[in-house]
């Protein structure tokens, strides 16, 4: 009652449909019921709540929502409010994106989706320079993790293309942080997990947007000529834009019904190819996925460039499938087929992800012991598998990463169904994650987790290793009651007595 007596700008929500809706996520593994739902407009909103919470002795936390793309329940809260950052609801809204054209930088909200990032900066003819696969996710949300895609490799992470932030902290605080201001408050909440703050605003840095994209697919029977493929691609990040692609990702194929699946559609009706012909005897394709950006003024080389890039490359050579799209076309490409397996009643199921960073020196060992040995044929979903340089990200941000100069990420994007086949049912993907993550640790293969989500502390001790020691610190500076992103666990809120309270 305290808190919904705070005279807000936004909206505190206690209705019943506005707290099931904050008390569920994508995963759908987990649920947390909120006893509050909060609908800001500004920092000041956020402020003020955080700060009742900070203040309060009655156990409660504060958890922000952007989309509710988390897996696990990271930002979820039993018992608190949940700040709901994306969508706009009511007469007073949160503030548009403002681009700065000339700067080449765009301020936003930290619950704006990217999206609608990208559509405020084409108007400018801007975009920004990294992104995420799917662009319906919250500016805050990936900023909190990292936010990679096939840009990685060029541009880095999301969080290495951030100019600055306002970021309301666990004490109510809104400061805002950059390389010269609060410098450490910027570090930490970038890859920070929510953990020090909520972002309420982000810089983000911009380049001029291509019209056009060529997209490429090539498959691989050979795991080696793939990886080694991928890894000479993006070791061309240092070199003239004509002399490079701008994206580079790869998934992994162990049985031709994955061909149809919404990230591996193009292979198939219009490729000529039958797809079956080209399965070796251990049941496993790769495909690589590249692309070029372009203008018009380019296009008259754009096939020369492409040509000259594919020729280096030791794919299949029957296999390739090529084609022109708009950029903005080709960024959004994986909401389309979100609704289309929507109409199918196929989206809003349990979501067993398990995202990890493997040092590459690991990569073929992994390969040998998950996709031709504990998935078998069966995979529930889209195999993502792609390197990334390790000098494009930031060793002062929180995100910990493998400690080789190339990384991948692996990630099993698999959905859980209730249709009575056992290998796709929530348990046996549930076991196969700890089966896989066990695999790694028997094999001496240091994975990290992207996404991470652990149920002790000395889990989470482990995963940020030499980092930890500073994550606390930072913890203790900026959240000290530990009452943000209580979802994540990796600290227990802790509260004073009624006698300790401020009067």
């Amino acid at each position: 009652m305290e808190i919904l007596r705070l005279g807000i700008d936004g909206q505190l929500s206690v209705d019943p449909s506005d707290v099931e809706t904050a008390s569920l996520d994508f995963g759908l593994l987990t649920r947390g019921q909120p006893l509050a739902v909060l609908h800001p407009v500004s920092a000041q909103d956020i402020s003020q709540v955080v700060k009742a919470v900070y203040g309060s002795n009655q156990g409660m936390t504060v958890s922000a929502r952007g989309h509710g793309h988390s897996i696990n329940g990271q930002a979820q809260t039993t018992n608190g409010v949940v700040i709901q950052m994306s969508g706009r609801k009511g007469g007073n809204k949160p503030p548009r994106p403002r681009v700065w054209s000339e700067e080449r930088y765009v301020d936003v909200w930290g619950g704006e989706l990217w999206i609608d990032v990208l559509k405020s900066t084409l108007e400018y003819g801007l975009a920004p320079k990294s992104w995420t696969d799917c662009l319906y996710l919250s500016v805050g949300g990936t900023l909190s993790n990292a936010g990679i895609s096939g840009q990685a490799f060029n541009h880095g992470p999301q969080i290495s293309n951030v100019y600055e932030l306002d970021v309301v902290t666990g004490k109510g605080e809104v400061l805002t942080c950059s390389e010269d201001e609060n410098t450490e408050l910027f570090h930490a909440v970038l890859g920070g997990l929510g953990q020090f703050g909520i972002i309420t605003r982000a810089r983000i840095s911009l380049e001029p947007a291509p019209k056009m994209v060529r997209w490429i697919r090539v498959l691989y029977s050979n795991f080696s000529a793939f990886t080694s493929d991928q890894e000479h691609l993006i070791s061309l990040h240092a070199e003239p834009s004509n002399q490079k692609f701008d994206y580079v990702e790869g998934f992994v194929i162990v049985d031709e019904g994955l061909i149809n699946n919404w990230r591996s559609s193009l292979l198939s009706p219009q490729n000529p190819v039958k797809i079956s012909t080209l399965f070796p005897s251990g049941g496993v394709l790769y495909c690589l996925e590249i692309a070029k950006n372009y203008h018009e003024s380019t296009a008259q080389t754009i096939d020369q460039e492409v040509e000259f890039l594919l020729k280096k490359l030791n794919f299949i050579s029957t296999s390739g499938f090529t084609t022109d799209l708009l950029y903005v076309d080709f960024l959004d490409r994986v909401h389309k087929a979100e609704l289309k397996l929507r109409s199918k009643g196929l989206w809003e199921v349990p979501h067993p992800w398990l995202n990890l960073f493997i040092p590459s020196s690991k990569i073929a060992e992994f390969d040998k012991g998950l996709f031709k040995g504990i998935l078998g044929n069966k995979t529930s979903g889209p195999i993502l598998i792609y390197p990334m340089n390790k000098n494009k990200w930031d060793h002062r941000s929180s995100v910990v990463t493998p400690d080789e100069g190339v990384f991948y990420l692996v990630a099993l994007l698999r959905s859980a169904l209730d249709n009575e086949e056992e290998t796709q049912s929530l348990e046996y993907l549930n076991n196969q994650n700890r089966q896989i993550l066990r695999y790694c640790d028997e094999a001496g293969i240091k994975v990290k987790r992207y996404l991470p989500h652990y149920t002790t502390q000395q889990e989470w001790m482990d995963h940020f290793g030499n980092k930890w020691d500073r994550f606390y610190e930072m913890k203790m500076e900026f959240d000290p009651r530990h009452i943000l992103a209580s979802g994540q666990r990796i600290f227990t809120p802790t509260f004073p007595s009624s006698s300790n309270m401020p009067s």
